[in-house]
């Protein structure tokens, strides 16, 4: 059974999944811009939604921070830049893959 937990590196704009201490997939990410940067720390997945409406894209991740999350978009343009405001903004295939193989109450790490 994978032992899943993900990284979010504030600075490589990059999402990694973990299997224990092994890195099995990555994936570039937007993150929050100047001046709503996203909160480095260690969180939990509390819920998932599809099809959340606005700009979330396909799929919205709740974490244990509220109001922030991993989400779709519906502006793949912005990933990979500073440009959310605090949430983890990933390509629709991408958190789609990702939510398939992470339950609720996975850890997230946010650094820096």
């Amino acid at each position: 059974m994978p032992q899943y937990r993900i990284i979010v590196d504030l600075s490589e704009r990059q999402l990694y999944l973990l299997d224990g201490n092994t890195v099995t997939r990555a994936f570039p990410v937007g993150v929050g811009k100047m001046l709503t940067q996203t909160p480095a720390g260690e969180y939990t997945i509390i819920n998932k939604q599809v099809n959340p409406g606005g700009p979330f894209g396909v799929l919205w991740m709740g974490l244990s921070k509220p109001h922030y999350g991993i989400h779709g978009t519906n502006d793949p343009s912005s990933i990979g830049g500073y440009v959310s405001h605090g949430c983890i903004r990933m390509h629709n295939e991408d958190v789609v893959a990702l939510s398939h193989l992470v339950p609720v109450g996975t850890r997230v790490t946010i650094r820096q």
